[in-house]
């Protein structure tokens, strides 16, 4: 288990305190095991985790839930993201494990605001969901990545942990985990057309949600709104309402004691059954067994 200290959130989520000073740039720990023992937790810092022969490891984001193959490298940011990487299936007797973990205010808002800062910057706004880069970036930066912990020269260790860091935001490999609904958080990015209907969606999911009704809210016909709305978010205005209601959905089975049923249709589905398939395609578990595994997870200090 990690040597920190920790207290308890609301929803009985470990809110972990981490040995990080106000002195500190950063602090990276390298460590070899055989099994992960460390509860589902959150933290106020940004976490950049990097796995090595850990295939099976089940990793928990949000309500990301994923087996994870050899390789691993995740940026956690967000205070109120729960995560953890548990056991699974994994057999390896030498799981090696890189955790790095930063202040948000280590970038201070000049610094960030500059040109050269801007990928990353990008990149950060985009971790408070959690981001999984993919195994071209993660065999770009393994070289550096490999020997970062054992660098001696402070100096030339933070030039190391800038160089990952901007190498990752340029990348492109990057794929977000938890859906904003469940980090309760909102992402501020968009174009403002879009950003109105992604709000208004929010406010009213558990609606009879008509793509006329949010064409009209933008001033555009529904065909041009519908084109329009894939071109900029990658999804189906369809696919991001299912999106949002299972993200509701899986923060009440985590956080309330509510039955499946009155989740269901308090989260926008008018039945039950669509719903479990849905939730199950979507999320890999059947709300009752996603319900069990953050259960099993909550640890009460």
């Amino acid at each position: 288990m990690k040597n920190y200290e920790f207290v308890v959130f609301m929803s009985k989520v470990l809110t972990e305190i981490t040995p990080l000073s106000e002195r500190d740039c950063f602090h990276i720990v390298e460590r070899h095991k055989t099994e992960f023992t460390y509860p589902l937790h959150q933290h106020k810092e940004y976490e950049l985790n990097f796995i090595e022969h850990g295939k099976g490891v089940r990793r928990i984001v949000g309500d990301s839930v994923e087996e994870i193959g050899d390789y691993e490298l995740v940026l956690i940011g967000g205070e109120s993201l729960e995560h953890v990487w548990e056991q699974g299936k994994c057999r390896s007797k030498d799981i090696r494990e890189i955790t790095i973990q930063f202040s948000a205010e280590l970038f201070n808002g000049d610094l960030l605001s500059k040109n050269q800062f801007a990928s990353i910057r990008r990149m950060l706004r985009r971790a408070d969901h959690g981001l999984s880069f993919q195994m071209p970036a993660i065999m770009k930066v393994y070289s550096v990545l490999d020997t970062l912990a054992g660098e001696q020269e402070r100096f030339v260790q933070f030039l190391k942990f800038l160089y990952i860091l901007y190498e990752l935001s340029v990348s492109g490999e990057a794929r977000v985990l938890a859906s904003s609904s469940f980090a309760h958080s909102v992402r501020t990015i968009e174009s403002r057309r879009v950003q109105k209907v992604k709000d208004y969606i929010s406010e009213n999911y558990a609606k009879p949600l008509r793509l006329s009704d949010l064409s009209d809210l933008v001033g555009m016909s529904p065909v041009a709104f519908s084109r329009f709305f894939r071109q900029r978010t990658g999804r189906t205005l369809s696919e991001y309402i299912v999106d949002i209601r299972l993200g509701f959905a899986a923060r009440m089975l985590v956080d309330s004691t509510k039955n499946i049923s009155e989740i269901c249709y308090e989260c926008g589905f008018n039945n039950l059954s669509n719903f479990n398939r849905t939730f199950k395609a979507k999320r890999r578990y059947t709300p009752r067994e996603f319900r069990a595994m953050f259960k099993k997870n909550k640890v009460v200090v």
